[in-house]
């Protein structure tokens, strides 16, 4: 007989109502009362867990939960499927999808290069399934993995989704869980990895229902709400929802990788942090499942401790974003200054982001006013285990137009960062669109249908952008409609010349970064980098290859060993052997043409 669970401690009551099959809850066809379970060996204390056997509790039923004598229906905490939101009933929901990838062997993060995506936003239906159809470009692209931004359920219809409430579903308007099955089974069909992003540090603020059932949070608040409960009274179970959500994703679902959300918001005293157990429970699953499974960290704190093994008194993590690598490349490209810019800029930062991984390791942050990481070791920390970029979600959303790298630097510098991101000793994250030069601005968006939530999001982001100097006026209102729609992809303007000519760029470096090891080449120790801050050129020596930026004004010959021109930014360029001629904001990837097998 079907078992109903919930863990619901802060109730003296729990019953389960249950419609008839396409029914309305508000009819059920049964309310039945669940027992309170016991903790083991202790018959008389209560664990906090409620369940029943109730032969109605059957897929594709509505259900949801009654607490005490309140007669308002509750979702499930642990609900998959929620088909009318996140205010309404939970269904019942069959595991019995038809996989076809039992041939897929799963794509560890050496080797790789991330393509970041909203599935919201990513087609004009905004779908899992209309995804499917440009799996094909992607695979052909270049790209190992897929990464999606977080599809938990959260409430209205669009987001970027990171104020999910419901972890353990998935958004209706997407495609729900079975839509997520399918891209998942899709791209393991076309050799390509998924990423899934998840949010662990907060709530959203609408239809979080998880204080009603029991003690999810904890006193203090973060960036972005409570703090949830890792090391209170009753912490336990609270992390095991955490980890178990995890590992649904991971088994379940058939994900190969999960992107962890600002885990520096997760406040954790235990003696076993959060992070450590679930990388020593994720480890578990893979060897039970026989392929790698990858937990990729977002941390402001530049601390090793992220991916340092378990047994070295780290995390045990697989690796991490490097915002560093982003801030020193973006303030170089595009010369701001301005927030957590300060810092950044000069060709010796950018020089040491490409050869330490971090740029604060220990040294004063202008920005936050005090000193800020610790060093990486470079001679045994490969450099894959950092995810870098040149644009994401967070470093075009959070401006105040969601203007692109296009729309603040010029061409010449848009094709010289894609060249130093993609010949770097790291994994290298591309944003869905990036690759075309996207003309598609991505601003902060949001749905939220009760009004006085809609006032306070789009009030708190003008003040937010304010804090860091930005024009009031340029700020998009996040509940907009347009936010969202008119930042979906034009998917036909890579036949346009000028986007075209971005598109061939970047074909052309992933194909040269999987041909030859040597520019992918992941030990930090064996980068070596020259430059001259007052001309601003420099070269990156990788191995048989030196690659070379000019990111002045004007041309100028910069030094170089023997070889032939692989690559170029611009066309016609030449080498003597010795020097090479490069036009003004330009780059090139100099070796032997042979090795190269042009």
């Amino acid at each position: 007989m079907p078992e109903v669970r919930v863990w619901a401690p802060n109730a003296s009551r729990v019953r389960v109502t249950i419609a008839e099959p396409d029914g309305s809850i508000e009819h059920p066809v049964v309310i039945t009362d669940l027992e309170p379970e016991r903790e083991l060996g202790c018959g008389s204390v209560a664990s906090g867990w409620w369940r029943a056997d109730v032969a109605e509790a059957l897929p594709g039923r509505d259900y949801g939960f009654l607490l005490d004598d309140d007669e308002q229906v509750l979702p499930d905490p642990r609900s998959r499927w929620q088909p009318h939101g996140v205010h309404q009933p939970s269904r019942f929901y069959s595991d019995d999808f038809a996989w076809s990838d039992a041939g897929w062997h799963g794509h560890d993060l050496p080797d790789s290069v991330i393509y970041e995506l909203h599935v919201g936003t990513f087609t004009q239906p905004g779908t899992f399934d209309a995804a499917i159809e440009r799996l094909d470009y992607l695979a052909e692209l270049g790209v190992t993995h897929v990464e999606l931004l977080p599809v938990n359920d959260f409430n209205g219809e669009w987001n970027w989704g990171y104020d999910g409430v419901l972890w353990y579903a998935v958004h209706e308007a997407y495609g729900g869980p079975d839509g997520l099955k399918r891209l998942v089974d899709a791209c393991h069909a076309r050799g390509l990895a998924v990423v899934l992003d998840v949010v662990y540090n907060h709530l959203g603020a609408s239809g979080n229902y998880l204080p009603r059932f029991g003690p999810y949070f904890k006193t203090g608040r973060s960036t972005w709400g409570e703090l949830v409960n890792l090391d209170g009274e009753s912490a336990g179970p609270v992390r095991e929802y955490i980890i178990g959500n995890a590992l649904m994703w991971l088994s379940e679902f058939h994900v190969d990788a999960l992107r962890l959300d600002a885990v520096h918001a997760l406040h954790d005293s235990s003696e076993v942090h959060l992070l450590a157990e679930l990388s020593t429970r994720v480890k578990a699953l893979s060897a039970e499942i026989g392929r790698p499974l990858v937990l990729i960290a977002e941390s402001d704190l530049n601390d090793p401790i992220m991916f340092t093994d378990r047994a070295e008194g780290g995390y045990g993590l697989d690796g991490q974003w490097s915002d560093d690598v982003h801030h020193a490349l973006h303030g170089l490209l595009s010369g701001e200054r301005q927030a957590y810019y300060a810092d950044y800029g000069s060709l010796a930062a950018l020089a040491k982001v490409l050869t330490r991984a971090f740029f604060h390791d220990g040294i004063y942050s202008t920005f936050e006013g005090h000193l800020r990481g610790k060093p990486v070791d470079v001679k045994n920390t490969p450099g894959y285990r950092f995810v870098v970029c040149l644009q994401n979600h967070d470093q075009v959303g959070n401006r105040a137009a969601g203007d692109r790298l296009p729309r603040i630097t010029s061409p010449g510098m848009l094709k010289v960062g894609a060249t130093l991101l993609l010949t770097s000793p790291f994994t290298p994250l591309l944003w869905m669109g990036e690759e075309w030069a996207a003309s598609t601005p991505w601003p902060f968006f949001t749905s939220h249908p009760e009004p006085e939530m809609a006032e306070a999001t789009a009030t708190g982001r003008v003040s937010e952008f304010a804090e860091h100097g930005w024009n009031a006026d340029d700020v998009v209102n996040p509940q907009d409609p347009a936010a969202f729609t008119g930042a979906k992809l034009r998917w036909s303007e890579r036949d346009d010349p000028e986007h075209a000519e971005i598109l061939t760029l970047y074909r052309q470096l992933l194909r040269l970064r999987r041909e030859q090891p040597d520019l992918a080449e992941s030990r930090l120790n064996l980068v070596e980098v020259d430059f001259d801050e007052d001309a601003q050129w420099i070269v990156v020596h990788r191995g048989a290859f030196d690659v070379l930026a000019n990111l002045a004004d004007h041309a100028q010959d910069l030094p170089v060993a023997s070889g032939d021109v692989l690559f170029g930014t611009e066309p016609g360029l030449r080498t003597d052997g010795r020097t090479i001629t490069l036009p003004a904001r330009s780059a090139a990837i100099t070796g032997q043409i042979g090795a190269a097998g042009f």
